[in-house]
């Protein structure tokens, strides 16, 4: 199965996460500090929350599709590679506290999409991650 990613970024982390817990009947899948995500079955959606400056509006940071396989992302990056578009792989990327492999590319109005798959959990948010995502989320999840 895969489904789209929505990954938001939140100027109060807590009220957003009792909020999509309501609108989606549903708990987090996974918390830490400064990160939440939520694996929706209907719709089939990944709702990414990045904790973000406090107060702010809340922004898209970035879109993906979640895949079930490295074979998939790699069946992707070959496919948008081939109709002409730039893209960037990562392997063995930590991303979001987890192990991940992904293609990255940007649409016409450089939104960037991943296109990736879950491999492990990691215990880390992401590249040289402190205490909280907020500091790194723009490091792991945006190119």
């Amino acid at each position: 199965m895969s489904r789209v990613q929505l990954a938001l970024r939140v100027g109060d982390l807590e009220s957003s996460i009792a909020f999509y817990s309501t609108l989606f009947n549903t708990e987090p899948a996974k918390r830490r500090p400064g990160y939440a995500n939520f694996a929706i079955t209907e719709p089939a959606l990944k709702l990414v929350l990045l904790e973000g400056e406090p107060g702010q509006a809340t922004v898209m940071d970035h879109l993906g599709v979640e895949v079930e396989t490295t074979e998939q992302v790699d069946e992707a990056s070959k496919r948008l590679t081939g109709e002409g578009m730039e893209t960037l792989v990562e392997n063995g990327a930590t991303c979001c506290y987890a192990l991940q492999d992904k293609v990255w590319v940007h649409g016409p109005g450089q939104e960037p999409w991943e296109v990736y798959t879950v491999t492990d959990d990691s215990t880390s948010f992401g590249k040289n991650s402190p205490a909280t995502a907020t500091a790194t989320a723009a490091a792991c999840c945006r190119h």
